[in-house]
């Protein structure tokens, strides 16, 4: 409790793998899943006389700061059996999707309305809620039936990945890690893979490009609250800043149809394969010549979720970098650009879900039709 784990903005960045994997083991420490009807959960507004009253006793004296972090957040309380939890920001969607509610309008309601509607809702809901406490707060409320939310422990998934890499990539590198209470991620350089980066040195010669500093490299991202599952992202560093540069579409394994461990295991094995297939893609990119790079940059920020403010200033500078040569580039060499998004991003809003958001989006542009994008004229956002 030194640290407010349980503040819902809580955030924690981390430069030595072990520490991070205990950090991990300790948050799975203080928290629980449970099982309980959907019909028989109720959700309250925090200030609600029930609530208070049952805050104010002597017995529950260290859930005044919490409590009170809650009033600057959710300001809901979800009632299980004869007690009553705060309910942390992650777990709103999670509540909307087991109580099959949506729409903007909730978020304008007063929090006694809201209450009411999710306890309709509930109330009608069949089977079973899977609950996550975590830090003396709800976390999460998943669909508790066997097809629905597969718990996949966080501190396995990251030691089976450094188990994996120990035996699979000797001389690789913790290269750093983020909690919150929404997704956890870890990042590893792969230092001495020089067969893989032989074969990426020999493409970006043969298209005349920069080989400088190249390095490859692996993210892990998961959670327990529904934001992702426990995806691994095979990724290259670039150029003496060290560029993250996304090879695309994760491992993904989802928190559902029995996944587990094992299946876990199975998705590590097939790291490798993906470089290959990755890079293939790459190729792609690199033989294609865009004649409008800014239009077609532009038009692929859009496309995939970056924010107007971050595009902007993406095109400027990329513009800058370039110059006259900026009326011919390879797809390969502004999708490269496009990675300096999530470089922006750290630098205004360095939140680990946000980042690892931006990854994701950045890593679509793989995929996109370039072609279609490249266009003449004044783009309009």
């Amino acid at each position: 409790m030194n640290e407010k784990v349980f503040m819902d903005q809580y955030q924690k960045n981390f430069l030595n793998e072990e520490e991070f994997i205990v950090f991990l083991q300790e948050r799975e420490e203080n928290s629980a899943w449970q099982r309980e009807k959907s019909s028989e959960i109720r959700f309250l507004a925090a200030d609600d006389q029930k609530v208070t009253m049952f805050m104010e006793n002597e017995e529950n004296h260290e859930m005044q700061p919490i409590m009170e972090d809650t009033m600057e957040h959710t300001r809901l309380v979800l009632k299980v059996q004869d007690s009553f939890y705060p309910v942390r920001s992650c777990a709103v969607k999670t509540i909307l999707d087991r109580a099959r509610v949506s729409g903007n309008a909730l978020n304008k309601v007063e929090k006694t309305v809201l209450a009411k509607i999710l306890n309709y809702c509930m109330e009608v809901a069949s089977g079973e809620a899977l609950l996550r406490f975590c830090e003396k707060k709800i976390s999460a409320v998943h669909g508790g039936d066997p097809s629905d939310y597969a718990v996949l422990e966080m501190p396995e998934l990251f030691r089976k990945t450094v188990e994996y890499l120990q035996t699979n990539f000797p001389g690789y590198t913790f290269a750093g890690a983020s909690y919150d209470h929404s997704v956890a991620t870890a990042l590893w350089e792969l230092s001495n893979e020089t067969d893989l980066l032989q074969e990426y040195r020999e493409l970006l010669k043969k298209h005349r490009l920069p080989t400088d500093g190249l390095k490859a490299g692996l993210r892990l991202t998961t959670s327990d609250v529904g934001y992702s599952g426990a995806n691994l992202y095979p990724l290259l560093f670039v150029g003496s800043g060290a560029k993250i540069l996304p090879l695309g579409s994760p491992l993904k394994l989802e928190h559902k149809n029995g996944a587990s461990l094992e299946k876990f295991d199975s998705q590590l094995n097939l790291l490798y394969a993906q470089y290959g297939k990755a890079l293939s893609n790459l190729e792609k990119m690199m033989s294609l010549i865009l004649f409008h790079p800014i239009n077609a940059m532009l038009g692929v920020m859009k496309r995939i979720g970056i924010p107007k403010k971050i595009a902007m200033e993406v095109a400027e500078n990329f513009q800058q970098q370039y110059g006259e040569k900026c009326n011919c580039c390879s797809a390969y060499e502004v999708y490269l650009g496009i990675t300096e998004a999530e470089h922006i991003l750290m630098r205004d809003e360095p939140e680990g879900a946000k980042i690892v958001k931006m990854e994701e989006n950045i890593a679509r542009a793989v995929h996109i039709r370039w072609k279609d994008y490249d266009l003449a004229g004044e783009m309009k956002w």
